[in-house]
């Protein structure tokens, strides 16, 4: 492929502003099409991002002759579907996380690719960003000698609905996420680890519903061990009080600590006996584009986008083993 061109399934909120703008920014890539069911809000979306077609009907979008590459940004219940059909049409998918809502269907999603010949890859994004590149060159230079523990936690105030299931976002809806926040946030955090330290091998958890507030787990605790043979350890929370909100990595080795933020963009410090270093990277805006990039790299045959369905779907494995699904 030359020229990619875009089309967008699920134009949300997502693709405002983290993704969407993106697409133009780089070279030889542009946003085609977009498609949303709502066709008022695919309509306005078009008119605001400047894009000259738009569907309320994804098969539409998929089979417009040009569309050549195919962001399926909805929610992960009609990740599959999406899937399937995009493949058919012979188009590269490139897909929201987490990437669906059971390893199943991720098994699945992967299989339908191969036998088309298209690449799947997935938005785990933080594998291209400054800080986090930066965690992995600190990691792989040594400079905390033998990686010996990584701790993730992550504490969040509940987020409370109106008491109708049906009216709670998505993300807390297990039929439509595959979980609750741990799924939506928690992947980020396990893709990353799969990225820095080879893919898990081993794991266990326990996943709890402690304040009711919704259908989905709301604390999560897990322990692991990568193939490379390193173990970790993991606790989420998603109802604590807004004081003890809190986004902490540790990864701990023989010769020192790095410490980092997922979410809250605090600096990746570095702790040795030589003191204490920070490193401080700003907000990238689009957030994914870094990540995009690789995507029309290798669709162009010009380089290799690291985050695939192959490695996504082990994150969608390791969440179900914790969660017990």
């Amino acid at each position: 492929m030359d020229e990619i061109r875009w089309g967008i399934i699920g134009c949300g909120d997502v693709t405002e502003v983290k993704s969407g703008p993106a697409f133009d920014r780089i070279p030889h890539s542009t946003l085609t099409a977009v498609m949303r069911r709502d066709a008022s809000k695919a309509r306005d979306y078009a008119r605001r991002h400047g894009v000259h077609r738009w569907y309320a009907d994804a098969d539409q979008l998929i089979f417009d002759p040009e569309v050549n590459a195919i962001y399926i940004a909805t929610p992960p219940d009609v990740h599959a579907e999406y899937t399937l059909r995009a493949a058919q049409a012979g188009k590269p998918v490139y897909v929201e996380k987490p990437m669906a809502r059971t390893y199943a269907e991720c098994q699945t999603m992967i299989e339908v690719c191969q036998q088309a010949g298209v690449p799947l890859f997935v938005a785990y994004y933080r594998r291209c960003l400054p800080a986090f590149r930066k965690v992995k060159e600190l990691v792989e230079g040594g400079a905390i000698g033998d990686v010996r523990l990584i701790q993730m936690r992550l504490y969040q105030p509940a987020q409370v609905g109106d008491g109708k299931a049906a009216d709670l976002p998505w993300r807390l809806r297990p039929e439509i996420a595959g979980g609750g926040l741990f799924y939506d946030l928690g992947s980020h955090q396990l893709d990353f680890l799969d990225y820095l330290f080879g893919p898990i091998t081993q794991v266990s958890g326990q996943a709890v519903n402690q304040a009711g507030l919704y259908p989905a787990e709301d604390a999560v605790t897990a322990s692991w061990v990568h193939q490379s043979g390193v173990i970790g350890s993991g606790n989420w929370c998603f109802c604590v009080a807004p004081e003890q909100k809190l986004d902490e990595a540790e990864i701990l080795g023989s010769q020192g600590r790095i410490t980092f933020s997922t979410f809250d963009n605090q600096p990746v410090c570095l702790e040795t006996a030589n003191g204490c270093e920070s490193f401080t990277f700003p907000r990238q805006d689009p957030v994914q584009q870094a990540l995009i990039e690789t995507v029309v790299a290798e669709l162009r045959g010009e380089g290799q986008c690291s985050s695939t369905g192959v490695s996504a779907a082990r994150t969608n494995w390791v969440m179900e083993q914790i969660i017990n699904k």
